[in-house]
């Protein structure tokens, strides 16, 4: 029986390692998933009724709506995980003038917190992802416990990829 080895899925085969060609094939993944993750973001929002925002605003917004508390720039950019604070602001303020959300100045900070819009956003966005993303996900036959262990692998790889940026940053 003549045992075929597994060729990788990559989108740069000249980045494969011998010692990792499976860590090429997972970055591929990202990049096709994040894309369409992205794409995703995008077409829900807009079928919730708000079609002029890009992902980093979804995400923004989702995340000043979290636990509804209110947050600084410096916290949502911490969740989110943004180094650049410039796009954060760019997106808050757009956010703002489309009245989801406000702003409260406190001594030196700024607060901000989901408007009633915002809010009922939010809930339109979380209805349209229930029936069509969640409704569909027991098609790939992948489980809750699974995608938990998934979505814990990839927080431990960011960790992994921002150390690696640090690294390559001091080169």
């Amino acid at each position: 029986m003549n045992e075929q080895r597994h060729q990788p899925i990559v989108s740069s085969s000249h980045l494969v390692s011998e010692k990792a060609a499976e860590l090429s094939e997972l970055e591929y993944g990202l990049i096709i998933a994040n894309h369409a993750f992205q794409r995703w973001m995008v077409r829900c929002m807009t079928a919730a009724g708000l079609a002029d925002l890009n992902p980093l605003d979804v995400l923004i917004l989702h995340n000043v709506n979290h636990r509804s508390r209110e947050k600084k720039l410096a916290d949502i950019c911490f969740n989110l995980n943004i180094e650049d604070t410039h796009t954060a602001a760019y997106a808050l303020r757009k956010l703002d003038k489309l009245g989801l959300v406000q702003g409260r100045k406190q001594g030196k900070e700024r607060f901000f917190s989901t408007t009633e819009q915002g809010i009922e956003a939010c809930q339109r966005y979380r209805a349209v992802r229930e029936e069509c993303l969640i409704e569909t996900l027991g098609e790939i036959g992948v489980d809750n416990e699974r995608l938990g262990e998934i979505a814990r692998v990839l927080r431990s790889l960011s960790g992994l990829y921002d150390e690696a940026a640090r690294a390559a940053a001091s080169l």
